[in-house]
Formats: C-alpha cells, structure tokens, sequence
C-alpha cells in the first residue's frame, strides 16, 4: 500500500514516465544486487584503510538487514539514518530499503531539536547513529529524544574506531539499543518492494529560514532515474573514482550523480568525513579520483590550499560545484580558476532536493559554465518562469525527479505547487536564448523554498 501522507504523482504522469523508460520499476535494493552481478570483484567503496567490493557491501546489506529485522525494524516503518561518511551509512541504507523500512535522512550537523523534529514528523520507529561524532554524543541524544517520542523504540549506534560495542541495552522508557556492527545476521530472502513507492525522505532544505525541515518522499523509480540522468553530462563511467567529500546524505553527494550513481556505473566512491584541503588533496591523489562536488565554499578553500598541499591531483577530471544557489558575482573569480588550478573540467550544478535537476555539459562554451546553471539533465522536465520570456521570474518545475508534495503537509503543499502539479521553487531565474538556466535570487516571503541539500 501506498505510505499515508505521500502525494503520489497522478497515473496518467506516471504511465507516460514508465512508457518513455525513466521509470523503470526497479527498487534500488534490487538494483544493488544487480551492480554487485556485473561488478562484483570491482572495489565499490573505500574508506581510510578500509575497502569494500561489489560482492562484500551487497552482502553485508543482506546481512544487516537480517539482523535489523531480528531487532524488531519492521516493512513500512520511518528509521532516521544520521551517520558519517562511512561505509555504514550506505550499508545502513540499503539495508533498511530492503528491509522495506524507509530511511529519513539527516545531517550529522542536526542536534536534538532537529532530531527530534524529523522523528515526530516521521513517526520513526528507530534511530542509526554514530555514538559520538566530532565531541558529540549522538547516542545520548537519541536515548532522550526515546523517552519523549511515542515511536522510536530502536537506536543503533556505530562506535568511533576502537571504541566499546558490547550489548543491546534498555534504555528509560523501553527503548532498546543496539551497536550497529552486531547487527549481523545469516541472510535471508529480500522483502519484494514497489520501485512506486518511497524510498527513503530527505528533509527540505527550508531556504535559510527558521522553518523546521519538510520531508520529500524519492520513490525508487525517480532517484534511480536521477542517477542516470545525472550520470550522463557527466561521462561517468566503470573507471571513474569519486570523492564524496560533502556529507553522504546530501542529495548532490548522494545521486547527483555521487554515491549511488558512482555504484550503479560500477565506480569506486572514496568516503571522507573531512573536506579540509590537506586530506581531500591526499585522497584524491591516493585513490586517483576523478570526480567530486563540492559547495562553493568548500571550493574556494581548495583552490586557497593548492600551494601549500603536496599531493598529486593529475587524476582529476571534473569537480562538480554545486548549491541552491548561483556561484555569485564574488565567486566569479573563483569559477574562473578551478579549470586551470586543478586541470580539471568545471561543472555548474543547481538543484533542489524536491527533484529538478540542471547542469552545465562538459562540451559548454566556458562562458556558459562560467555565468549559467545549465540545462535540466532530463528531456522530461517541464520548466515554467512566471516573467515575460527573457526576463526573471520565479521557477516553476514538473517532471519525473520533481516531487509532486512534502510529506503530510496539504496545507503547504496547496501553496508550494499549482493546481497542475508544478513545484513552486521559491528561486527567481530566468532562460537564455540558448535555454541555459540563470538562477538570479530567491523570491522574498516565501516560507519553505526548494534548496539543493549540501
């Protein structure tokens, strides 16, 4: 059955989507064991020391998704998955998508009244977290946020290297907890799942204001048509590495092409939990990756550093820049320089968790690179500006990435979306004759704006 509060996209979009093969009814689970059939010996993930291939992570996802349903992680419940850049957090997602769970993903940044915000808003019925992350004590958060929520009754921590594991605890209020590494179990056969259905939620990016996150619902079908569809300005291939240098569960990190899109080419995704120029210059040249996104922030810090890093970065290819918004007139400069600094291609990237997706082709003149946000990367996308053509009005988008509402919010969603199901961005743009897409600003006064999640 559909999840309660998702607003589906109506059939007729849906039919026409499934005709022309965006959507291909494949779950992202299934997916997996596909990629680990054509890829197996290949190495899939890397992290410090530690390295994953295909045939390894596939199967320690079936193995963690044994053990968690033992542990009581039941089809259809919301588990909220705020992990590192580690092997666990993608472990940790498959294996709750193939438990038939949903993971409602969040930032390590996230504290206890964000937490707590997702949970209720969730109704999660668990938590995956580190036990202590840079100070933090994450599991001790989640065991208080446990005692005030009606439905969390699950939290699985992953230790900081070395640290203690031992058993599954009571916690105040009946809540059990669990070390994530002995969640591991003999496999068993996967749960059947619905490529319609949802996924996994990202939360809104909520445009810099006060406003607490909205849940997007990515169903199978869209993300997994994301991965593609992202994959292919950018060439990405079987031989390609990439660094997943921004939080994992960011959507540009994730499937922009990122994570999910590195594994279903068959690539190699290095994980880092540290952006600063020392260790990303060294794992690119280590690893000889080729492909990573970074903010503009992020990417100004780099091009500062490369001076004074050592670090053989020939490798790279391409570095993706990626927002919710336009590289500004200050960050020109910065934009400029990347290409000849690194020796690497440039790559303008905009978008919005809530689904649309552009930018820039590795063939653009530098121009367009340089001053635009690119074209959408799916043919299917349907782009409305509310401005004489030309000029700046605000963005409107529908398409097969495009969600069509948040999670249980009607109210909202009859304000953030048309009567015909397009996406009221919030951001202010307008086409160049060439139909590249100039972000020019946000609309003021708008309470919950479409942002790429970084």
């Amino acid at each position: 059955m559909p999840l309660d509060g998702f607003a589906p996209w109506p059939e007729d979009a849906a039919l026409a989507y499934r005709r022309a093969g965006y959507w291909q009814g494949r779950p992202l689970p299934e997916l997996l064991h596909d990629w680990t059939r054509e890829h197996g010996p290949r190495t899939a993930l890397v992290h410090g020391t530690t390295r994953l291939t295909y045939f390894q992570l596939d199967r320690r996802v079936s193995r963690m998704a044994a053990g968690l349903r033992l542990r009581g992680v039941e089809p259809g419940r919301r588990v909220v998955v705020q992990l590192p850049n580690t092997p666990e957090f993608v472990v940790a997602m498959f294996a709750l998508m193939r438990v038939g769970a949903i993971p409602v993903l969040a930032p390590t940044a996230h504290r206890e009244t964000e937490i707590a915000h997702l949970v209720a808003e969730s109704e999660a019925a668990g938590y995956v977290g580190p036990a202590v992350h840079h100070g933090f004590g994450h599991a001790e958060m989640a065991a208080r946020i446990a005692v005030g929520s009606t439905s969390m009754r699950r939290i699985f921590t992953l230790a900081a290297p070395g640290g203690q594991t031992g058993g599954f605890s009571l916690l105040p209020g009946g809540a059990l907890a669990f070390p994530l590494d002995t969640v591991d179990e003999a496999p068993v056969p996967d749960r059947r799942l619905d490529a319609s259905d949802v996924a996994f939620f990202l939360p809104s990016g909520g445009g810099g204001t006060t406003t607490p996150p909205r849940l997007i619902g990515r169903t199978h079908d869209d993300y997994a048509y994301q991965l593609r569809a992202m994959a292919e300005p950018l060439a990405l291939g079987r031989e390609d590495v990439y660094l997943a240098a921004l939080p994992a569960e960011s959507n540009l990190a994730l499937g922009c092409p990122g994570i999910l899109g590195t594994l279903a080419v068959g690539g190699t995704v290095v994980l880092l939990d540290d952006p600063t120029p020392d260790a990303a210059f060294h794992a690119i040249a280590r690893e000889g990756v080729t492909v990573t996104s970074v903010t503009p922030g992020i990417a100004a810090r780099w091009l500062d550093a490369l001076d004074d890093v050592e670090a053989d970065l020939g490798p790279l290819r391409v570095m993706q820049i990626g927002g919710g918004a336009r590289l500004d007139p200050g960050l020109a400069d910065l934009a400029a320089g990347i290409e000849p600094g690194f020796g690497c291609r440039l790559q303008q990237v905009w978008g919005t968790a809530e689904g649309l997706l552009t930018a820039t082709r590795l063939d653009d003149p530098r121009d367009v690179v340089l001053t635009t946000q690119g074209r959408p990367v799916s043919p299917a996308d349907e782009i409305r500006i509310d401005a004489p053509e030309g000029e700046a009005g605000e963005l409107l988008v529908r398409g097969p990435c495009t969600v069509r509402g948040y999670y249980r919010s009607p109210e909202h969603n009859a304000r953030a979306f048309t009567a015909d199901g397009f996406f009221r961005t919030g951001h202010l743009a307008r086409l160049t004759a060439e139909g590249n897409l100039v972000v020019e600003g946000r609309v003021e006064g708008v309470e919950n704006i479409g942002d790429m999640v970084v």
